[in-house]
């Protein structure tokens, strides 16, 4: 049963004149020619794999490679499963905005924070509005009292164009 891989050398790939042999169950059949070890492999319809070819002499182990595949998978499945995907999610105001605007969008923002998610909140200035950036400054300052219990300032707020921007990123004890 010859599996080829890119990672590691089976069977007959391996060419190397002595190996350090260990077996299925962990202990050290001491350093072996390639064929004795196939031959105790093939005898325990098991593959020989080279695991550390930089050692001299190469260490090589009896094991079922197609087994040790399937368990490596299914490990690097269960690292992803558990791995969190940090997203930006933007929240858009204008200076203009009214209160109960500005309170649901505080409410999402206490939500996207709260599910782990960093935040880019924007106020856009359209026409003459963008004379008046104060206005987004006292409205950003304003919302980061608000989001302060789930949220830290990340980046603080600056001109993007005809937008001003803050990150905010959720608090590390949440």
């Amino acid at each position: 049963m010859t599996i080829s891989s890119k990672e590691h050398q089976l069977n007959e790939e391996i060419r190397d004149k002595e190996l350090r042999v260990i077996d299925v169950d962990g202990a050290q059949l001491g350093i072996l020619s390639a064929e004795e070890a196939l031959k105790i492999a093939f005898e325990k319809d098991l593959d020989l794999v080279k695991i550390a070819p930089q050692a001299t002499p190469p260490v090589c182990k009896i094991m079922d490679y197609g087994k040790f595949l399937f368990e490596q998978q299914k490990r690097e499945k269960e690292q992803r499963k558990n791995q969190k995907v940090i997203e930006i999610k933007e929240i858009r105001m204008s200076s203009t905005i009214d209160t109960h605007d500005f309170e649901t969008k505080v409410n999402q923002a206490i939500k996207f924070l709260k599910g782990g998610d960093k935040l880019k909140v924007s106020v856009r200035f359209r026409k003459r509005t963008v004379a008046h950036p104060q206005f987004g400054e006292e409205l950003l300052v304003k919302f980061k009292e608000a989001v302060s219990e789930v949220g830290v300032v990340d980046k603080p707020s600056k001109m993007e164009g005809r937008s001003l921007v803050m990150f905010v990123a959720p608090k590390a004890g949440k």
